[in-house]
């Protein structure tokens, strides 16, 4: 197999609709037509919902995915965590940071940095400094970032260079931020491609940034084109019959979902037959625009 395993990794906050299962199916075609293996990770530290997990595997096992070795979860990997903001702090890499969000949107730009990032408000706070607020409320975590921008290359996008700022790594309730135990989690697991939605591209500059500071490799990106409603907005399932389930009730059943999903990206209407014909440089650019009513039978 290639080295290098491609990944889903979906929060557990609700049923998945037809664009993460979109998102699904192009990660696994990304990865089994590079001889991958294919991983699911549940990215659950900030947003699970009771007995969602287990609708979601449920739901990517009926429209054909399988993936390799067992399901990881975030919250089991806190130590990995931990153990890689130890290291960035032994390097002198993070600070401590008291800023509500409203005091950010406040406040002035530091000279220079681009429009978008912290301003710096605590990174040269001294100790006394720091003590005091930390009477007033817990800290955050902040990368010591020595740089503002940077640039990955995406199979899609091409070159693609894109805002860092000082990111938080662990919010001041104690939960890790997602830019870090994503960096984190796709090292611990040999994940060396990424494949998800493009709503997600601005993310990566942090990651790949982040992934050299830890020493770890900058895995291979894919942000693929979103599902939009109409209206021209990320579909979500107040657009209607847009999950599994909701279809189902409707009398369209899983397999139809497949074929429709892998239509939407000019690819036959199975998985083996969409597998053998799948080259990444073929794939649409530009979002699906669905209209949820065309998906039900008409009574």
């Amino acid at each position: 197999m290639t080295p290098g395993a491609g990944r889903f990794a979906p929060s557990p906050s609700g049923e998945l609709h037809l664009g993460n299962l979109r998102t699904a199916l192009l990660a696994w075609l990304f990865a089994r037509s590079a001889g991958r293996r294919f991983l699911l990770r549940v990215e659950d530290l900030d947003r699970a919902r009771a007995g969602a997990e287990e609708v979601q595997l449920r739901d990517l096992a009926a429209v054909g995915l399988d993936w390799d070795g067992e399901v990881v979860r975030q919250t089991e990997r806190g130590a990995l965590y931990e153990e890689a903001i130890a290291r960035l702090t032994a390097a002198g890499l993070t600070y401590e940071c008291y800023c509500t969000r409203r005091e950010i949107q406040e406040a002035p730009s530091a000279p220079h940095a681009p429009q978008g990032a912290y301003p710096g408000t605590c990174r040269d706070l001294t100790e006394a400094q720091r003590a005091r607020r930390r009477a007033e409320r817990p800290a955050a975590i902040r990368l010591r970032a020595s740089v503002t921008d940077w640039a990955v290359t995406d199979v899609l996008h091409g070159r693609y260079s894109g805002l860092v700022d000082d990111f938080v790594l662990r919010r001041n309730d104690g939960v890790v931020a997602y830019n870090l135990a994503v960096v984190v989690d796709d090292a611990a697991q040999g994940v060396g491609q990424v494949v998800r939605g493009d709503d997600l591209l601005p993310s990566a500059p942090r990651q790949a940034y982040l992934a050299g500071l830890l020493g770890v490799p900058v895995p291979e990106y894919a942000h693929v084109p979103l599902v939009l409603n109409p209206a021209g907005r990320r579909l979500a399932k107040r657009d209607g019959a847009v999950t599994l389930r909701a279809l189902a009730a409707a009398g369209v059943g899983p397999e139809e979902v497949t074929g429709l999903l892998l239509g939407s990206l000019g690819l036959p209407a199975t998985l083996p037959e969409a597998l053998t014909a799948f080259d990444p440089a073929a794939l649409p650019r530009d979002p699906w625009i669905l209209d949820p009513q065309d998906l039900t039978p008409r009574r």
